[in-house]
């Protein structure tokens, strides 16, 4: 595949996901013919939202969103998700922590924004930060799915969770009783919603002993903003045929299709290079690169969900985000100092 290549540099430069704008005043406020939003993981939600717009000459550029978390102002960090559902953009968190643990509070949240609201002035944006309640729904679905789970090393369980459980235990945090010493440390990095409203996570760890992506079903989510309950997983399947022989993938981005199907980048488990103890654990799911596949929920299968290969995205690493519409498909790449659209 041939990829016509549009470079932005914008705050931060570490861009996750990518999400059609489907505001048409929002275009028509930056005189765009086409959106992308990204949010860039490295600070605060409020900080790190940004548009990459095509305008009318054929020209590109991106927008860094002045946004507003009011109370939750700086109490977030590593937004790696978006989605679209009734008329909201969510951000999900990465529910992660550093390469080298513990598990963060900070990234266990949700946030969403009306997308009409960033045609003008400040865009107010709420938060939710659920204290790992994410975390111990999909663990708890995790274990009782028909699925092999590829179990870390004592290494990965003791900076991930026991590191936590401590540090939270000697801060007197209500959270650590949503831990437990078998649990897996969760790298949500990917995230669509049903038509019914249903929240489709895709993990980048953990994966199954086949090396599959593991995508998470969970109810709840924007009820979560409504009426102040907390999210219920509902089941867990793997996407099997696409992870190449002898390699471990996790989930990069997905994102529903016009057919009811799905589209989805999949690829390394974590970045080579910066010290990650889930590397050191599994090697073999750190040289992988970037794949685009397609797959549809069909719960008639089990808990396998076969998968097709749309492209290999060779020699690229880090595809963070894709979007396909009218035979065409964008990718961005996380790049040094730079955001990359990908055009194809």
């Amino acid at each position: 595949m041939t990829l016509r290549l549009v470079e932005f540099v914008v705050a931060g430069n570490e861009a996750s996901d990518l999400l059609p704008v489907r505001s048409p005043a929002l275009l028509a406020a930056h005189r765009a013919r086409r959106g992308f939003w990204t949010v860039l993981d490295e600070g605060p939600v409020e900080r790190c939202l940004a548009l990459l717009l095509e305008h009318e000459d054929g020209g590109w550029s991106a927008q860094h969103v002045d946004a507003d978390a009011g109370p939750e102002n700086g109490r977030t960090e590593d937004g790696e998700a978006l989605a679209h559902h009734d008329g909201w953009v969510y951000v999900f968190g990465s529910h992660f922590g550093s390469k080298g643990g513990p598990l963060r509070p900070r990234r266990a949240f949700v946030a969403r924004f009306r997308e009409d609201d960033a045609a003008g002035g400040r865009l107010p944006v709420r938060v939710v930060r659920n204290r790992f309640r994410l975390h111990r729904a999909v663990n708890d679905a995790l274990a009782g799915a028909e699925l092999a789970i590829l179990r870390p090393g004592d290494r990965v369980r003791d900076r991930f969770i026991v590191e936590t459980v401590a540090r939270g235990t000697a801060r007197a945090k209500g959270w650590v009783t949503r831990l437990a010493e078998g649990d897996l440390p969760l790298n949500v990095e990917a995230a669509a919603f049903t038509p019914d409203g249903i929240a489709l996570l895709g993990l980048r760890f953990p994966v199954t002993v086949d090396g599959d992506p593991i995508l998470v079903e969970v109810a709840g989510v924007p009820e979560m903003f409504e009426a102040g309950a907390w999210p219920r997983a509902l089941g867990a399947y793997a996407l099997t045929g696409v992870t190449p022989p002898g390699a471990l993938t996790g989930f990069r981005a997905v994102t529903p299709l016009s057919d009811g199907g799905y589209a989805a980048i999949i690829g390394s488990i974590d970045a080579l290079g910066k010290g990650s103890v889930l590397l050191d654990d599994h090697p073999q799911g750190g040289h992988v690169t970037s794949r685009h596949v397609r797959f549809r929920l069909e719960k008639a299968a089990g808990h396998l969900l076969p998968a097709e290969l749309v492209a290999d995205l060779a020699p690229f690493h880090h595809v963070e985000g894709l979007a396909e519409e009218n035979g065409h498909c964008w990718y961005v790449t996380d790049e040094t100092h730079r955001i990359a659209l990908r055009i194809g």
